[in-house]
């Protein structure tokens, strides 16, 4: 059996249990706000990042992964014997990550042209666990002894349909973030209206526009069903309703299951690179889009 490492970024909101379990390596982002750094996942849990985002006076940040992080890492994993090396990276047109990741590859085959450890890139063209999922797959099919290449291809299909659909509750981040403009948002705000918005293959659009809170769960609950295919499996992620019995996450699992006839096969939780342009009241669905 070959020594294979599924590397990921943090960015991939895959929940620390299942990346332990499947022996994912995870990899940080540096966060900035209000002048600290943090490492995401290192430092902050993501709940300690909601209250950080709550409290912050200014807009985060987000520094990329440097190509020297990467060839460290390349180095490490060549002396341990690795033989196959899977990175799968944050969406390339949101973040030089996945880029520096190709530099860092190609001054490792540079200065060390004498080994035989494969390292495959493959870019989300998404964020969150609209790559999560496909990563832990990835691993999954790694360990029952899929070649590499066969790995790459299913990733690279996956990833021409995978699609977020997700909303909030307050403007006051997104509107920062410039994913809405300020007039825009100002006027939402005054009209009550939240904004539906999708993601997929790295373009970001706002397909609709919902007045008040209660029409969001529902909105996004038939996007699902009107582009999704037969028993499409899906996920609901959120940044409340974990634990409050009427929270979003919760409830919009439920409509779901309702409406889909089938639960989602999990919840969880947004991370940084999501909510620091969504803020901490977001609510999404990752899915498959026929």
């Amino acid at each position: 059996m070959k020594k294979f490492v599924v590397l990921t970024d943090s960015a991939c909101d895959l929940p620390p249990e299942l990346a332990a379990q499947f022996n994912i390596d995870v990899m940080s982002f540096v966060i900035q706000v209000d002048g600290k750094e943090y490492y995401e996942r290192e430092d902050l849990t993501f709940d300690s990042y909601y209250q950080l985002l709550d409290e912050a006076k200014n807009m985060p940040t987000t520094s990329q992964i440097t190509s020297i992080t990467f060839f460290d890492k390349f180095e490490q994993l060549d002396a341990e014997g690795v033989d196959e090396v899977l990175y799968v990276s944050i969406n390339s047109t949101g973040s030089a990550t996945n880029s520096n990741a190709q530099a860092a590859r190609a001054m490792f085959l540079d200065e060390h042209p004498d080994s035989k450890m494969k390292i495959a890139i493959v870019d989300s063209h998404t964020y969150s666990m609209g790559y999560g999922i496909f990563v832990l797959m990835a691993a999954k099919k790694l360990a029952n002894g899929a070649e590499l290449s066969d790995v790459v291809d299913y990733l690279v299909d996956g990833f021409q349909k995978v699609e977020i659909v997700l909303s909030v509750h307050s403007l006051k981040i997104i509107k920062k973030s410039g994913r809405i403009s300020a007039a825009a948002a100002f006027a939402g705000e005054l009209m009550g209206l939240r904004p539906i918005i999708t993601l997929i293959q790295g373009q970001t659009k706002v397909i609709q526009k919902v007045r008040g809170d209660a029409k969001i769960l529902p909105t996004l609950c038939a996007h699902l069903k009107a582009n999704s295919g037969d028993r499409t499996p899906y996920l609901i992620a959120g940044t409340r309703g974990f634990d409050d019995k009427h929270g979003d996450v919760k409830e919009l699992a439920k409509l779901c299951e309702k409406e889909m006839g089938y639960p989602p096969e999990l919840c969880f939780k947004l991370g940084a690179a999501v909510t620091s342009n969504t803020g901490t009241d977001a609510v999404a669905i990752v899915y498959l889009n026929r």
